[in-house]
């Protein structure tokens, strides 16, 4: 039996509103229906085991995959009935963090934080744009890598390069997925920490996917476990993992017991 405990933790409006939502790739139901608010200015860490569907939601989310049936709304629009040009539109407000950074190789630091300015904004002027990739470098922490080419980063280097280019354009909300996976210990804090302080300094509302439960715990102020296509329990990180359930407490057990 499914457990709930959904609750609204803000008196703000949702800016994502997801109802009914079902995806299938062929034979395999990977959403079988879930439901989900996030409100204004709050981080919701989604947690689930590889393959339980977390990055297919955000893709929905973005409009880069149409659901099955059920409706998701982000910023008051519904994502799946939007021409092409209402979704670029709708795009340039939602910051999405890709898991392996998506950093263009031939271009340095700078020129990649430039790169979406220059594209959806043509009436910039250089100072402008400078200034921008200055203000995200500053943010991140790297104001000194801005001419580093993105092979001769680390790992979280990356990561917060790739963070400080989606928040360029200003999103109101974010998207990160996986945002600690393949760092060491010492660096998931350090991209934590930060995506708190993008949270605080930014007022962006964030979906973060994770199956890192230190992650989900630092960063999320409310927690959605995902369990076999569905939300088995919303709520604090504290009432999701009070259960019986034997997938959970396994879950848990494999993160913080080894």
């Amino acid at each position: 039996m499914q457990e709930t405990n959904q609750h609204i933790t803000h008196k703000n409006e949702a800016v994502i509103s997801i109802r009914g939502l079902y995806k299938s790739f062929g034979t395999l139901d990977v959403l079988k229906g879930i439901d989900l608010d996030v409100f204004k200015g709050e981080n919701v860490a989604v947690l689930g085991r590889s393959g339980t569907g977390k990055s297919v939601l955000i893709k929905i989310l973005a409009g880069l995959l149409k659901p099955d049936k059920g409706n998701v709304t982000v910023l008051g629009k519904d994502v799946s009935t939007l021409k092409e040009k209402e979704l670029d539109a709708l795009r340039l407000k939602i910051g999405f963090s890709f898991q392996n950074s998506a950093l263009y190789d031939s271009m340095n630091v700078g020129q990649n934080l430039a790169f979406p300015l220059q594209m959806n904004f043509k009436n910039l002027s250089k100072k402008e744009i400078d200034t921008a990739v200055a203000e995200v470098l500053d943010a991140v922490g790297l104001k000194n890598k801005i001419n580093e080419m993105p092979a001769d980063l680390s790992g979280g280097q990356r990561k917060r390069i790739g963070i400080a280019r989606t928040l360029i354009l200003k999103p109101e909300i974010m998207l990160y997925d996986e945002p600690t996976s393949g760092l060491d210990p010492v660096t998931c804090i350090e991209i934590n920490e930060l995506i708190k302080e993008v949270q605080k300094k930014y007022k962006t509302s964030s979906i973060i996917i994770t199956h890192d439960l230190t992650c989900a715990k630092a960063t999320g102020d409310r927690v959605a476990m995902l369990l076999d296509g569905k939300f088995f329990k919303v709520g604090s990180f504290d009432e999701v993992f009070d259960t019986d359930n034997k997938l959970v407490q396994s879950f848990f057990n494999y993160n913080f017991i080894k």
